[in-house]
């Protein structure tokens, strides 16, 4: 790459690998360990640590810290590892640790939006197309899929998980795990229902869109304990991926459910027409 891209005050170990077309401004420091990948920009003051990848054209922004130390105190100085996917923006003073146990990952997906202030702790998973709003703050183990949202000022319990095309408002606490496709927010936070705006803006098709909400009343709003509310979603909605990816994620909570016990929710109404009510939303 063309010396013109890195400032010269920027300090650069031996052995970090720079890709093709590559920025790095004033005083952003590069350890020995990093890959940037090629059209990386690494704005000024940014701290890039330890065995870490950062993805074709990511950009990170000033005073962010990426692939430094866990502050797990278990860690006892196993190889760990960072992996940042394709277009990310790192906004500013946002801190991603490296992880714990030996040659474990903490991986961003690509085309993410991790805005200023953001945490994400040891041994996180984040995947495609997510937004973490500022402060948003995510605790150890956490699993965040694609294309989820999560709002300003919210953390998240360690082992929690929130599922893909959800929407966390800001100012929530996430103690249990979110269900994919739902809209909540609070604290103690609240389901509000489904994202059902946000599946029409990815394209989601009305006979998926009816089945995922049948999916979520036998879940929520049908008074029926977990176990069976999936029972009944397998045996009598038709089948799809989305439908499935639900059952999956329920089923296979570790924390629970977050507002499954102790849900307040309207008396059970009769929504036969499922296009009616999709076309209010």
């Amino acid at each position: 790459m063309s010396k013109s891209n890195i400032h010269p005050t920027a300090i650069i170990e031996p052995g970090a690998k720079i890709g093709k077309n590559v920025t790095i401004e004033p005083y952003a420091i590069i350890k020995g360990t990093v890959t940037l990948e090629d059209e990386v920009v690494i704005k000024s003051h940014a701290y890039i640590d330890g065995n870490t990848t950062i993805g074709e054209g990511t950009v990170v922004w000033p005073s962010a810290s990426i692939g430094t130390k866990t502050q797990d105190r278990k860690f006892r100085g196993e190889k760990t590892f960072v992996v940042i996917g394709k277009r990310c923006e790192i906004r500013e003073f946002t801190t991603i640790n490296s992880s714990c146990h030996e040659n474990s990952v903490v991986k961003i997906g690509d085309d993410c939006l991790i805005m200023a202030y953001c945490h994400v702790a040891h041994n996180c998973e984040i995947g495609n197309n997510v937004i973490m709003a500022n402060n948003a703050n995510l605790a150890g183990h956490v699993i965040v899929e694609d294309f989820a949202v999560i709002g300003g000022m919210t953390p998240v319990h360690q082992f929690s998980r929130i599922g893909c095309y959800s929407m966390v408002g800001g100012f929530s606490r996430i103690t249990h795990d979110v269900p994919p496709y739902t809209i909540g927010a609070g604290s103690p936070y609240k389901i509000g229902g489904l994202n059902l705006v946000g599946l029409k803006r990815h394209g989601f098709p009305f006979e998926v869109r009816k089945a995922i909400t049948q999916a979520f009343r036998y879940t929520y709003r049908s008074g029926l304990h977990l176990r069976e509310a999936l029972e009944r979603i397998e045996n009598e909605i038709e089948f799809n991926p989305h439908v499935q990816h639900w059952i999956d994620f329920c089923r296979n909570s570790r924390r629970g459910l977050i507002g499954f016990q102790g849900l307040i929710v309207e008396p059970e109404e009769d929504f036969a027409d499922y296009e009616e009510l999709l076309e209010k939303v």
